[in-house]
């Protein structure tokens, strides 16, 4: 592997600044979840949302927007209600999800980077799709694509982050291009496995690619390794729109992952009890899902889950909720009752990088990662309901992500951890600083903060009282001011950018279709 990485544990909090991006010990890791998932719901009360699903896809069914995706539906034998209204019978659902794998290995364009969505396994997204960006020296301000590109390069330095979201929109770049420069940014600038977004036909066939040529993928051996995740969203309440159809058929017959995704938001979009709400997520992403099935059996595919509640004042969506996190754990729980990988998030509804932010995302991760996540969204970065990422909050975020990766690690009990030659050394009223036990793991015995600062006030104090959000910020400038690229193969970039270049000059996507 080629290029400093920066990442898990750190220096201590007196050389933070200057320890902040170098990398210390090995942090990128699968992350494997020890716990037993958190269940919201008895198994007799799954069953209840389950049953209540399947009867909402048969009695009122899903208004289906393409024309292609109900002929799908059609052929493999749903039957068709009145404005393009599909029916599902639910036993033929049950047999098309229990064709789909229980668990998606995603290659990296580096070998040792590839990440299992799956069974125990977690991986870990930035945050994606925000018009915005901010940071304490521009403010909050429309996104381009030297902005992305400064995420890109932050992502890549901290190997707790496993997948690259689509951070910020390059709004300077017009949109029937924007998929290409995106999709060189990151497959030049990162290992992480990409995002691939769902804006027609064109733009997916595009993306793929780009992704086929940087993988050094030959076309049958694109088709039958996922190399790339996408969300398709179901437009709730119980619809599913042209463009998320064209994607969900798109990615199944490239053998790419697709992750259905309700955006259920109980009183507003979904019912108003959160066991309501459950049951037309449920219903909406076994919609899809299914169409997945449909187009190509064994398809890899990622149960979405992403209900929350409104704010009843104001209408606005509201996260890092009780509510959110009682739905995260009752996902769980539905996407273990298919066998499915599951995908959470780690959202915030604050305008700001503040303690808000700060614990609206701390619960939404402990929903998320209690509840049994696979795949986390939204892992870093995210502010305003997703409207702006920030890159203070990113860098928050990773100090956090990177404490679950630590509490992840199996803790090791053996005769050199029991320490009983220590405590009979020191044996009563000593201390355990100078033994031989301490003295042998004092670096490495416990986490070192990224960010965090543990001096007492007065040394605090005398280095300038300096807040978490201003340190983010520093670390942020470090991070970018020691980034260096990962290698590249010069015949694939030659062939990748030939490939962009004579897209650019036809004119790109239609993104309408």
């Amino acid at each position: 592997m080629t290029g400093q990485r920066s990442g898990g544990r750190r220096g201590r909090a007196a050389k933070r600044q200057s320890e902040a991006v170098k990398q210390f010990d090995k942090a990128w890791r699968q992350w494997v979840n020890p716990y037993p998932p958190i269940e919201q719901f008895s198994a007799d009360q799954i069953e209840e949302i389950h049953l209540a699903s399947l009867k909402v896809l048969r009695d009122t069914g899903i208004r289906v927007l393409s024309d292609p995706a109900r002929a799908h539906y059609l052929n493999a034998g749903m039957t068709s209600g009145a404005d393009n209204v599909i029916h599902f019978d639910p036993d033929l659902v049950m047999d098309l999800i229990g064709q789909a794998p229980s668990a998606v290995t995603l290659k990296s364009r580096a070998s040792d980077r590839n990440v299992i969505i799956g069974g125990r396994n977690v991986g870990i997204t930035t945050s994606a799709g925000s018009p915005n960006c901010s940071d304490l020296q521009g403010g909050r301000r429309p996104g381009t694509q030297a902005d992305f590109d400064k995420f890109c390069k932050v992502a890549q330095s901290f190997d707790v982050i496993h997948l690259f979201g689509p951070v910020v929109e390059p709004q300077d770049v017009p949109i029937n291009l924007r998929h290409l420069t995106m999709a060189r940014s990151v497959m030049t600038l990162t290992e992480k496995i990409p995002f691939v977004y769902f804006r027609g036909q064109q733009a997916i066939a595009d993306s793929y690619e780009i992704l086929r040529i940087a993988n050094g993928l030959t076309h049958d051996e694109f088709l039958n390794t996922p190399t790339c995740y996408s969300v398709a969203n179901s437009n709730s309440p119980l619809q599913l729109d042209e463009l998320m159809c064209r994607g969900i058929i798109d990615s199944a017959r490239a053998g790419q992952m697709m992750v259905l995704t309700p955006f259920t938001l109980a009183g507003a979009m979904a019912p108003v009890t959160i066991a309501g709400a459950l049951v037309m997520q449920n219903a909406e992403a076994l919609a899809g899902l299914c169409l997945s099935q449909i187009v190509r059996p064994g398809a890899p595919v990622c149960y979405g889950s992403f209900t929350s509640n409104v704010d009843m004042k104001t209408g606005a969506p509201a996260f890092g909720t009780p509510e959110y996190v009682k739905a995260a754990f009752a996902s769980g729980q539905l996407a273990r009752r298919y066998n499915l990988p599951l995908r959470s998030s780690a959202p915030t509804a604050s305008n700001a990088p503040d303690a808000q932010a700060a614990y609206e995302s701390q619960m939404s991760l402990w929903g998320a990662l209690m509840g049994g996540t696979n795949l986390l969204l939204h892992g870093a970065g995210w502010l305003e309901g997703g409207l702006t990422i920030s890159a203070e909050k990113f860098i928050i975020d990773v100090e956090v992500l990177q404490m679950f990766a630590e509490l992840f690690k199996p803790l090791e009990v053996s005769d050199a951890t029991l320490g009983l030659e220590a405590i009979a050394d020191v044996g009563h009223g000593g201390h355990f600083f100078g033994t031989q036990h301490t003295l042998e793991r004092f670096e490495t015995a416990f986490y070192s903060p990224l960010l965090s600062d543990w001096s007492n006030f007065e040394n605090w104090s005398e280095r300038g009282a300096v807040d978490t959000t201003t340190r983010a910020n520093q670390i942020w400038h470090e991070t970018l001011n020691a980034y260096q690229p990962p290698g590249f193969d010069p015949a694939r970039l030659e062939e990748m950018d030939d490939f962009i270049a004579r897209r650019t000059a036809e004119g790109g996507a239609d993104i309408s279709q």
